[in-house]
């Protein structure tokens, strides 16, 4: 395996990796718990999570502290399609020399969105170039390239997930085809259906996202039906960074993540 992921997973294979990226997407209620980012890092830093994502403009912050520290996972594309009324048009784009600022922050990975909105083929297409580049650049630098495919349906508040199996297994395996050597998925809506999608990533380790705040007792038990399946560990953002006691879920989320 690529000496940055054995970094990033470990000896046992699996990795809980907290999402601190969210201020790229421009939604305002994504800063709740976040509003300090270095007391956040900090505290997170303190927690020991196998990874900590983060964009390249903030990724100092967890970079400059001394010892022992989380991995770095870097976000390298900015999307707006958050939001309970997304302007128009829908757009990801690319930071300019990914790979090279993930060499020069010691990253172990980067992460790209791959989205799937309904009647947004641009979007899509958009995605692909995004991941054909980062992949081609990725090679040059043994970077990893971790993939988000992320499907999501119009609601209410805007777009969230979809959690139909069909439309998640589809989009993980264009990820795994298109080069992914991490892919970081949704949920199922039926977590018994969650072997297909570790299935159709085709050998690539599948980090679970934990998506918007819901309770502990439904995050945990989650957590634990998805590593079941065969997940290889978790992604979750607000709901560590916005809990009341961010260290304490970590703690309870490794002792998952690691048995």
């Amino acid at each position: 395996m690529n000496a940055r992921l054995n970094r990033l997973f470990g000896a046992d294979g699996k990795c809980l990796d907290v999402a601190v990226d969210h201020g790229l997407f421009g939604e305002p209620s994504f800063l709740a718990g976040i509003e300090d980012l270095r007391r956040a890092i900090a505290t997170l830093v303190a927690a020991a999570p196998d990874a900590i994502q983060l964009a390249a403009g903030t990724a100092p912050l967890l970079q400059e502290l001394p010892g022992p520290k989380p991995s770095l996972v870097l976000r390298t594309d900015i999307a707006n399609v958050y939001g309970a009324e997304p302007p128009r048009p829908l757009f990801s784009e690319l930071t300019v020399d990914a790979v090279g600022q993930a060499v020069r922050l010691d990253a172990v990975c980067v992460c790209v969105n791959l989205l799937d909105l309904p009647n947004e083929p641009e979007l899509r297409r958009q995605c692909i170039r995004n991941i054909s580049a980062l992949r081609a650049a990725c090679d040059q630098a043994a970077m990893p390239l971790m993939v988000e495919p992320l499907v999501m349906k119009r609601g209410t508040d805007g777009y969230g997930v979809d959690g139909d199996t069909d439309r998640i297994v589809t989009l993980v395996r264009q990820a795994a085809e298109l080069g992914a050597d991490v892919i970081k998925a949704d949920p199922t809506d039926d977590l018994g259906d969650y072997a297909r999608v570790v299935e159709a990533a085709a050998g690539r380790p599948v980090l679970v996202r934990g998506g918007g705040r819901a309770s502990d007792e439904e995050i945990l038990e989650r957590s634990r039906r998805v590593m079941a399946a065969g997940a290889s560990g978790l992604v979750y953002g607000r709901n560590v960074i916005q809990h009341e006691d961010p260290s304490g879920m970590v703690q309870r989320l490794l002792a998952i993540v690691h048995g």
